[in-house]
């Protein structure tokens, strides 16, 4: 063999072993990513609960930047491209978009199959009626992180209206994430400013999670504070930052004081509450999508037993409780309350599947249930509540469960009817941005 093949093939083998074990690899996590995919659809967990991606194929190249960046393994690479292999468990956080290099992602509202619907707003954040700013959840956007900078950039929008003398500059409704930076940004910048709250507590739908939830959020800018580093942490420590924050600043909230009615006045608004009224240039909706719970609608539903959040799972220590709802929040209720010494747990939900929770309390579930200490009752819908019993139609046969507590964890109704009251326009959105 000629000496200049022999040194050839000395350079070429190792380039053919590392390409041998590249595709190895790569094959492997594309299989891998297509049983997920097979499994999700067998399941049919298809549908994502929240803002998730939609991938381009002629802009995605594949690189893998989205599928590192997504902490719930919902995105994989197939045959080179993009795919939301576990739609269920997307929760809508949009880090696959800021990741790819390629501009390939889009966040979209809904499916074809499932409408959400959206205010529509502006850039800016403000509505189609002049004045009436949206941030946060109630336009769609959960995240914590994104609800905060969504809420500062708002006020900084607000503080650059132009006219009116009325007595405040912005009358902020609810304290959830979106509202306290809103708060603080106005503080920030000497606004005359009122932020009222329906709840006795701030956090909004963080406060209504159950004791110990772990909350995924990001670093984020706050007004006053600056960057605030923070990844997984508990419902307690979060409420516990915010309290200090609200000390730190000398941050004013109005507790218990429920917004009832807007009206239009001059150049600004008269923002009518449960304690009296506010004429204000401009009026910012942080009230979240869960102001008022969803209702089963059954007789009974109005015995005192019945609530809507759960705060302490020790106050239903040995008791029979049932949990209705199939999202995330009833799951972790339903396993909350089953940890208590001597309780039953009966979670009811009217699908064939749970499609809209992250794995991580779908395998929980499955263990409690595993072991007994919780039954799950699928295509089930209850029809009467008792003070001693509920009745349940489970698959088309009717039961009854013993029971002394229920939680209906049916997550909240959009106040579309309020919203256009005022003249704001609510958009059905089917897949889009």
């Amino acid at each position: 063999m000629p000496p200049d093949l022999i040194v050839y093939l000395l350079y070429l083998l190792p380039l053919v072993a590392v390409m041998y074990l590249y595709l190895r690899r790569h094959n492997k996590k594309e299989q891998h990513h297509i049983t997920q995919m097979k499994e999700a659809v067998a399941s049919g967990l298809t549908e994502p609960s929240s803002l998730h991606p939609v991938f381009d194929p002629n802009r995605c190249l594949g690189s893998g930047a989205c599928v590192k960046a997504c902490p719930e393994g919902a995105i994989g690479i197939i045959r080179g491209k993009g795919h939301l292999i576990k739609p269920a468990v997307c929760i809508g956080h949009g880090a696959c978009e800021v990741s790819c290099p390629h501009d390939a992602i889009t966040l979209v509202f809904g499916t074809a199959k499932r409408g959400v619907d959206i205010p529509q707003v502006n850039p800016s954040f403000e509505t189609n009626v002049p004045g009436i700013f949206i941030a946060g959840e109630l336009g769609g956007m959960g995240l914590i992180r994104k609800a905060v900078e969504q809420g500062r950039q708002a006020v900084e929008s607000i503080r650059k209206l132009k006219g009116g003398n009325a007595q405040h500059d912005v009358v902020i409704v609810g304290a959830g994430p979106a509202g306290l930076a809103a708060s603080l940004g106005a503080l920030e910048h000497k606004l005359k400013f009122i932020t009222v709250e329906q709840e006795d507590s701030f956090g909004g739908t963080v406060y209504h999670y159950p004791r110990n939830k772990l909350v995924m959020t990001a670093p984020m800018q706050l007004p006053i504070l600056g960057k605030v580093k923070m990844s997984e942490v508990s419902k307690e420590k979060l409420l516990e930052f915010w309290q200090g924050a609200v000390r730190k600043t000398g941050l004013k909230i109005n507790f218990n004081e429920r917004m009832e009615t807007i009206t239009k006045n001059g150049n600004g608004f008269t923002v009518k509450t449960s304690r009296g009224s506010y004429n204000t240039r401009a009026v910012l909706l942080a009230i979240g999508r869960r102001g008022t719970p969803r209702k089963l609608e059954v007789p009974g539903e109005e015995l005192p037993k019945v609530v809507y959040r759960l705060i302490d799972p020790e106050q239903y220590r040995k008791q029979h409780v049932l949990v209705v709802g199939g999202g995330d929040s009833a799951l972790e209720a339903a396993l909350a309350i089953a940890d208590e010494p001597g309780t039953t747990v009966a979670l009811s939900y009217r699908g064939e599947a749970f499609g809209r929770v992250k794995e991580k309390n779908r395998q929980r579930l499955q263990e409690a249930e595993n072991k007994g200490r919780m039954k799950v009752l699928l295509q089930s819908n209850v029809k009467k509540i008792e003070p001693d019993k509920v009745t349940l139609d489970h698959a088309g046969k009717m039961m009854e469960l013993r029971n002394d507590a229920v939680i209906v964890s049916a997550g909240g109704v959009l106040p579309t009817p309020f919203l256009k009251e005022i003249g704001v326009m609510v958009e059905t959105k089917y897949g889009t941005a």
